[in-house]
Protein backbone atom coordinates (compact mmCIF):
# COMPACT_ATOMS: atom_id res chain seq x y z
CA UNK A 1 0.00 0.00 0.00
CA UNK A 2 1.17 3.60 -0.68
CA UNK A 3 3.09 5.43 1.90
CA UNK A 4 2.63 8.96 0.62
CA UNK A 5 0.12 11.54 1.93
CA UNK A 6 -2.34 11.91 -0.53
CA UNK A 7 -4.60 15.20 -1.00
CA UNK A 8 -8.02 15.55 -2.36
CA UNK A 9 -8.39 19.37 -3.90
CA UNK A 10 -11.91 20.83 -5.07
CA UNK A 11 -11.59 22.87 -8.32
CA UNK A 12 -7.61 21.97 -8.48
CA UNK A 13 -7.92 22.86 -12.13
CA UNK A 14 -7.08 26.38 -12.52
CA UNK A 15 -6.12 30.06 -10.78
CA UNK A 16 -5.54 29.47 -6.89
CA UNK A 17 -6.57 25.45 -6.75
CA UNK A 18 -3.82 24.83 -9.32
CA UNK A 19 -1.24 26.39 -7.76
CA UNK A 20 -2.68 24.69 -4.23
CA UNK A 21 -2.36 21.28 -6.08
CA UNK A 22 1.41 21.84 -7.64
CA UNK A 23 2.04 23.44 -4.16
CA UNK A 24 1.24 20.16 -2.43
CA UNK A 25 3.29 17.93 -4.82
CA UNK A 26 6.20 20.55 -4.03
CA UNK A 27 5.93 18.89 -0.61
CA UNK A 28 5.66 15.41 -1.69
CA UNK A 29 2.16 14.90 -1.54
CA UNK A 30 0.40 12.71 -4.00
CA UNK A 31 -2.65 14.80 -5.35
CA UNK A 32 -6.14 13.98 -6.59
CA UNK A 33 -7.77 17.25 -7.97
CA UNK A 34 -11.48 18.09 -9.40
CA UNK A 35 -12.38 19.63 -12.49
CA UNK A 36 -15.98 21.17 -13.08
CA UNK A 37 -15.65 21.56 -16.92
CA UNK A 38 -12.13 22.13 -18.17
CA UNK A 39 -10.96 18.68 -18.26
CA UNK A 40 -8.16 19.22 -20.59
CA UNK A 41 -6.67 22.00 -17.86
CA UNK A 42 -7.41 19.50 -15.18
CA UNK A 43 -5.32 16.72 -17.35
CA UNK A 44 -2.29 19.68 -17.93
CA UNK A 45 -1.88 19.72 -14.02
CA UNK A 46 -1.85 16.13 -13.36
CA UNK A 47 1.14 15.90 -16.21
CA UNK A 48 3.24 18.60 -14.33
CA UNK A 49 2.70 16.82 -11.04
CA UNK A 50 3.89 13.64 -12.56
CA UNK A 51 6.85 15.52 -13.94
CA UNK A 52 7.35 16.16 -10.50
CA UNK A 53 7.84 12.91 -9.40
CA UNK A 54 4.20 12.42 -7.53
CA UNK A 55 1.05 10.58 -8.56
CA UNK A 56 -2.40 12.52 -9.35
CA UNK A 57 -5.12 12.36 -11.53
CA UNK A 58 -7.79 14.56 -12.06
CA UNK A 59 -11.91 13.81 -11.02
CA UNK A 60 -15.06 15.62 -12.55
CA UNK A 61 -17.45 16.97 -9.81
CA UNK A 62 -19.76 19.52 -9.58
CA UNK A 63 -19.29 20.79 -6.29
CA UNK A 64 -22.92 22.95 -5.67
CA UNK A 65 -24.54 19.28 -6.36
CA UNK A 66 -24.51 17.28 -3.09
CA UNK A 67 -26.33 14.95 -4.70
CA UNK A 68 -23.85 13.55 -6.78
CA UNK A 69 -21.12 13.05 -3.65
CA UNK A 70 -22.03 9.51 -3.15
CA UNK A 71 -21.10 9.20 -6.91
CA UNK A 72 -17.96 11.06 -6.91
CA UNK A 73 -16.72 9.01 -3.41
CA UNK A 74 -17.31 6.05 -5.55
CA UNK A 75 -15.04 7.18 -7.98
CA UNK A 76 -12.21 8.22 -5.32
CA UNK A 77 -12.30 4.90 -4.01
CA UNK A 78 -11.71 3.02 -7.39
CA UNK A 79 -9.06 5.75 -8.29
CA UNK A 80 -7.26 5.52 -5.01
CA UNK A 81 -6.78 1.83 -5.09
CA UNK A 82 -6.17 2.18 -8.72
CA UNK A 83 -3.81 5.22 -9.28
CA UNK A 84 -2.31 5.76 -5.52
CA UNK A 85 -2.11 2.18 -4.26
CA UNK A 86 -4.42 3.62 -1.15
CA UNK A 87 -7.73 3.03 0.53
CA UNK A 88 -8.03 6.29 2.05
CA UNK A 89 -6.56 9.66 1.28
CA UNK A 90 -5.24 12.17 4.24
CA UNK A 91 -6.23 15.86 3.67
CA UNK A 92 -8.93 17.55 1.86
CA UNK A 93 -9.31 20.99 0.47
CA UNK A 94 -12.48 22.63 -0.36
CA UNK A 95 -11.31 25.17 -2.59
CA UNK A 96 -14.08 25.08 -5.76
CA UNK A 97 -15.63 28.24 -6.18
CA UNK A 98 -17.25 30.91 -8.40
CA UNK A 99 -17.68 34.64 -7.97
CA UNK A 100 -20.94 36.85 -7.68
CA UNK A 101 -20.76 40.88 -7.56
CA UNK A 102 -23.92 42.04 -6.89
CA UNK A 103 -25.09 44.79 -4.79
CA UNK A 104 -26.92 43.66 -1.62
CA UNK A 105 -30.61 45.35 -3.10
CA UNK A 106 -29.93 43.37 -6.38
CA UNK A 107 -29.36 40.28 -5.41
CA UNK A 108 -31.64 37.58 -6.53
CA UNK A 109 -32.96 34.39 -5.09
CA UNK A 110 -31.25 32.59 -7.59
CA UNK A 111 -27.90 34.16 -7.00
CA UNK A 112 -27.92 33.39 -3.60
CA UNK A 113 -29.23 30.10 -3.03
CA UNK A 114 -25.96 29.77 -6.00
CA UNK A 115 -23.25 31.04 -3.65
CA UNK A 116 -24.72 28.89 -0.85
CA UNK A 117 -24.78 25.70 -3.05
CA UNK A 118 -20.77 26.31 -3.93
CA UNK A 119 -19.47 27.86 -1.25
CA UNK A 120 -21.38 26.36 1.70
CA UNK A 121 -23.58 23.52 1.55
CA UNK A 122 -21.56 21.83 -1.38
CA UNK A 123 -18.26 21.96 1.27
CA UNK A 124 -20.04 20.94 4.20
CA UNK A 125 -21.73 18.14 2.87
CA UNK A 126 -18.59 17.19 1.01
CA UNK A 127 -17.00 17.30 3.55
CA UNK A 128 -19.39 14.65 5.55
CA UNK A 129 -19.05 12.58 2.73
CA UNK A 130 -15.26 12.52 2.95
CA UNK A 131 -14.94 11.15 6.28
CA UNK A 132 -14.98 7.65 5.95
CA UNK A 133 -12.16 7.91 3.63
CA UNK A 134 -10.25 10.85 5.15
CA UNK A 135 -7.27 9.16 7.51
CA UNK A 136 -6.98 9.83 10.83
CA UNK A 137 -4.38 12.61 11.89
CA UNK A 138 -5.45 13.87 8.39
CA UNK A 139 -5.94 17.93 7.56
CA UNK A 140 -9.39 19.41 5.97
CA UNK A 141 -8.55 23.20 4.77
CA UNK A 142 -11.36 24.94 3.61
CA UNK A 143 -10.79 28.23 1.77
CA UNK A 144 -12.82 32.23 2.69
CA UNK A 145 -11.67 35.37 1.72
CA UNK A 146 -10.64 38.91 3.19
CA UNK A 147 -13.88 39.60 2.34
CA UNK A 148 -15.34 37.94 5.45
CA UNK A 149 -13.30 40.62 7.31
CA UNK A 150 -13.51 43.66 5.81
CA UNK A 151 -16.75 44.92 3.77
CA UNK A 152 -16.51 45.61 -0.21
CA UNK A 153 -20.08 46.88 -1.63
CA UNK A 154 -21.10 43.83 -4.08
CA UNK A 155 -19.97 40.85 -2.08
CA UNK A 156 -22.65 40.41 0.17
CA UNK A 157 -23.99 37.33 -0.81
CA UNK A 158 -20.52 35.23 -1.73
CA UNK A 159 -18.77 36.72 1.77
CA UNK A 160 -22.16 35.92 4.20
CA UNK A 161 -20.51 31.97 2.97
CA UNK A 162 -17.34 32.29 3.45
CA UNK A 163 -18.09 34.12 7.11
CA UNK A 164 -20.29 30.72 7.95
CA UNK A 165 -17.06 28.37 6.64
CA UNK A 166 -14.99 29.84 9.01
CA UNK A 167 -17.54 28.96 12.14
CA UNK A 168 -18.53 25.66 10.44
CA UNK A 169 -14.34 25.33 10.21
CA UNK A 170 -14.18 25.90 14.64
CA UNK A 171 -17.30 23.47 14.85
CA UNK A 172 -15.51 20.90 12.36
CA UNK A 173 -12.45 21.21 14.06
CA UNK A 174 -14.09 20.60 17.71
CA UNK A 175 -15.72 17.25 16.31
CA UNK A 176 -13.18 15.93 14.44
CA UNK A 177 -10.25 16.15 16.89
CA UNK A 178 -11.14 13.18 18.17
CA UNK A 179 -9.79 11.58 15.34
CA UNK A 180 -6.80 13.65 15.10
CA UNK A 181 -8.19 16.00 12.06
CA UNK A 182 -7.23 19.20 11.92
CA UNK A 183 -9.41 21.77 10.32
CA UNK A 184 -8.23 25.26 9.21
CA UNK A 185 -9.81 27.95 7.19
CA UNK A 186 -7.46 30.38 4.72
CA UNK A 187 -8.49 33.65 3.50
CA UNK A 188 -6.78 34.89 0.69
CA UNK A 189 -7.45 38.68 -0.16
CA UNK A 190 -7.85 40.06 -3.56
CA UNK A 191 -5.70 37.88 -6.40
CA UNK A 192 -4.69 37.97 -9.77
CA UNK A 193 -6.53 35.30 -11.10
CA UNK A 194 -9.37 34.50 -13.51
CA UNK A 195 -11.83 34.82 -10.80
CA UNK A 196 -14.93 36.63 -11.04
CA UNK A 197 -13.76 37.34 -14.91
CA UNK A 198 -10.10 38.14 -13.91
CA UNK A 199 -11.10 41.61 -12.63
CA UNK A 200 -8.36 42.19 -10.18
CA UNK A 201 -5.74 40.95 -12.83
CA UNK A 202 -7.39 43.30 -15.88
CA UNK A 203 -8.55 45.96 -14.47
CA UNK A 204 -6.09 48.29 -13.83
CA UNK A 205 -7.61 50.71 -11.38
CA UNK A 206 -9.41 47.62 -9.30
CA UNK A 207 -5.77 46.56 -9.10
CA UNK A 208 -3.85 49.68 -8.13
CA UNK A 209 -6.73 50.58 -5.55
CA UNK A 210 -6.45 47.45 -4.23
CA UNK A 211 -2.25 47.72 -3.85
CA UNK A 212 -2.80 51.07 -2.35
CA UNK A 213 -4.61 49.44 0.55
CA UNK A 214 -2.34 46.60 1.15
CA UNK A 215 0.93 46.99 3.82
CA UNK A 216 2.58 45.02 1.13
CA UNK A 217 2.01 47.49 -1.13
CA UNK A 218 0.77 45.19 -4.36
CA UNK A 219 -2.32 42.63 -5.48
CA UNK A 220 -1.73 39.31 -4.49
CA UNK A 221 -0.54 36.18 -7.26
CA UNK A 222 -1.59 32.68 -6.67
CA UNK A 223 1.85 32.04 -5.67
CA UNK A 224 1.27 34.23 -2.47
CA UNK A 225 -1.61 31.03 -1.57
CA UNK A 226 -0.31 27.84 -2.36
CA UNK A 227 2.40 27.31 -0.46
CA UNK A 228 0.29 28.53 2.60
CA UNK A 229 -2.34 25.63 1.73
CA UNK A 230 0.58 23.50 1.29
CA UNK A 231 2.13 24.36 4.71
CA UNK A 232 -0.89 23.29 6.88
CA UNK A 233 -0.79 20.12 5.48
CA UNK A 234 2.76 19.51 6.38
CA UNK A 235 4.20 17.93 9.90
CA UNK A 236 5.60 21.28 11.13
CA UNK A 237 1.64 22.65 11.12
CA UNK A 238 0.29 19.64 13.44
CA UNK A 239 -0.32 22.13 16.09
CA UNK A 240 -2.51 24.98 13.98
CA UNK A 241 -6.49 23.90 14.37
CA UNK A 242 -9.12 25.77 13.93
CA UNK A 243 -7.63 28.78 12.63
CA UNK A 244 -8.65 31.75 9.92
CA UNK A 245 -5.30 32.80 8.63
CA UNK A 246 -5.89 35.47 5.85
CA UNK A 247 -3.29 35.86 3.48
CA UNK A 248 -3.91 38.89 2.06
CA UNK A 249 -0.64 41.07 2.66
CA UNK A 250 -2.31 43.45 4.85
CA UNK A 251 -5.18 44.35 3.38
CA UNK A 252 -7.58 47.27 5.29
CA UNK A 253 -6.04 46.91 8.59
Amino acid sequence: MSTNKIALITGGSRGLGRNMALSLAGKGIDVMLTYHSRKDEADAVVAEIVAQGRKAAALQLDASAPATFDGFFGQVKTVLHESFAAERFDFLINNAGTALYALFADTTEAQFDDMVNIHLKGPFFLTQKALPLLNDGGRIINISSGLARFANPGSSAYASMKGAMEVLTRYQAKELGSRGIAVNIVAPGAIETDFGGGRVRDDKQINKHLASVTALGRVGLPDDIGPVVAFLCTEDARWINAQRLEASGGMFL
